[in-house]
């Protein structure tokens, strides 16, 4: 493969060896990568590059990884992998909440974080949810083939994880979808029956569609049961 067709990896990570580690091993299995060491440089330069995925290590000089993240979201829509040694449950629902498309715990096996990486660009560059092209329910469209959503005919800016999840719940509009079967349908791996990643999905979604948080007219929540994709909301 042509080294300018390779999917390209902004590496974003302050211990060195490490760093060409985790570059090496990418490097011989097909990726070109990019390595910054210095949180203070990041969101410019991914901005500029658009690489096809950003590995994101928390703990930096500089900007910490929460930070970059949140000021990433807004203008870059691939995918934004957190590797990190922090491994609490408030620091993983964080990085979600801030937009992060997954979360993984130093240390790892490269050939797991290859899978996660491999996953992430399937599932944002090449969509699984083919049971329709095209969705329109009042003021809101979805072109999945375009992967572009309008709402008023404004478009609605989605992370590649955030269209996947409104494709899933819009193409069965008008049936209540589990969490743990959202969560295999869209991961590919069991539900462990903690990971809050699809509520917290769920909850950008809400507010970048103009759903009312307290009383969810367009994404219901079906207590016990899962979410509900209204088919009549206008």
């Amino acid at each position: 493969m042509d080294i300018i067709n390779k999917p390209y990896i902004f590496l974003v990570e302050d211990d060195t060896r490490l760093a060409e580690l985790v570059s090496n091993y990418l490097t011989e299995n097909g990726f070109r990568v990019f390595i910054e060491g210095h949180g203070d440089r990041v969101v410019d330069r991914v901005l500029r590059d658009n690489p096809d995925l950003v590995i994101l290590d928390l703990m930096l000089p500089g900007r910490n990884g929460f930070e970059i993240c949140k000021d990433l979201r807004p203008s870059y829509t691939g995918p934004i992998l957190m590797l990190t040694a922090r491994n609490s449950d408030s620091d993983q629902v964080s990085g979600f909440e801030l937009g992060a498309d997954d979360y993984v715990i130093k240390p790892v096996e490269p050939r797991i974080l290859l899978v996660r990486i491999n996953s992430l660009l399937r599932r944002c560059h090449f969509s699984t949810l083919t049971e329709t092209e095209n969705l329109k329910f009042g003021q809101l469209s979805i072109d999945s083939s375009g992967r572009v959503v309008k709402l008023e005919e404004e478009v609605i800016p989605l992370s590649c994880h955030e269209f996947e999840l409104l494709s899933a719940l819009s193409a069965r509009a008008g049936e209540v979808q589990s969490r743990e079967s959202l969560y295999q349908r869209l991961y590919n791996r069991p539900y462990d029956g903690r990971d809050r990643t699809i509520d917290v999905r769920i909850s950008h979604l809400r507010k970048k569609l103009g759903d009312n948080a307290s009383r969810p007219f367009r994404i219901k929540t079906i207590w016990g049961r899962g979410y509900l994709f209204v088919a009549d909301a206008w």
